[in-house]
């Protein structure tokens, strides 16, 4: 098994991470709604809905929030 490691990821990239038997969008969608409060941590440390991708930092917010996926 492969360890997962924190570093900047794409939105899509990330969320297949969480459920692979999704498609890309629907995964980003359901990795939005798993954990009430996290998109409000995520615009915190300055994350916006425009952005592709997610820096180390909101990684590591959503791996805290998610666990690894």
């Amino acid at each position: 098994m492969n360890e997962f490691k924190i570093r900047a990821y794409g939105r899509m990239e990330l969320a297949q991470l969480y459920s692979p038997e999704l498609t890309d969008i629907a995964a980003y969608r359901k990795m939005k709604k798993l954990c009430p409060g996290l998109l409000q941590l995520l615009y915190d440390l300055g994350y916006e809905s425009k952005c592709r991708s997610f820096t180390p930092l909101e990684v590591r917010v959503i791996v805290d929030a998610l666990g690894e996926p």
